[in-house]
């Protein structure tokens, strides 16, 4: 023990440098307060599964992982329509989930925004519209952002949440 205390102290204090400033932390601050100004708080998503395969919905988790870490944005996800800002919507919208979409976009406070999620929320995908679908989500709903790909990757999702949050340009 005393060995290694007289190493210490010959040694001194050893420390790492301290990390240069981060610029993506500003961008991060930047875009939580351009959030607080648009909504006042978090903007809160309500995800809904109106028929897809799920695909969309691995996607959409994977947000909530340390590498998109979409809270430390100011973003989080909510179980009630009642406290959302923004539906995330994916899939085909069956004919079964059409009244209930409609029903949870109606509980949502204004301002409401819609974002559908992959090619079958966008044009209703390989399904179309048949006796089980009745399509895009944009056949029940008004959508502001629409995110093809299958799936889009959550690089792409978090994109078009940011965009439909930010005011039109003139």
């Amino acid at each position: 023990m005393l060995k290694t205390l007289r190493t210490i102290a010959g040694v001194g204090i050893v420390s790492e440098s301290p990390p240069e400033p981060d610029d993506e932390l500003r961008l991060r601050d930047a875009l939580q307060a351009q959030i607080q100004s648009v909504l006042g708080r978090a903007l809160a998503i309500r995800a809904v599964d109106s028929g897809s395969c799920n695909g969309c919905e691995l996607e959409i988790h994977a947000l909530n992982n340390p590498i998109y870490n979409i809270e430390g944005l100011g973003i989080r996800f909510v179980a009630s329509p009642r406290h959302a800002d923004l539906l995330l919507v994916t899939g085909p919208v069956s004919w079964n989930m059409a009244a209930a979409l409609k029903r949870t976009y109606e509980a949502m406070p204004d301002p409401k925004l819609v974002v559908a999620v992959g090619d079958c929320g966008c044009d209703g995908g390989v399904f179309g519209r048949s006796y089980a679908c009745a399509g895009p989500v944009s056949a029940i709903l008004p959508v502001d952002v629409a995110v093809p790909g299958c799936p889009p990757s959550p690089q792409r999702l978090l994109q078009a949440i940011l965009t439909a949050i930010r005011p039109r340009r003139a």
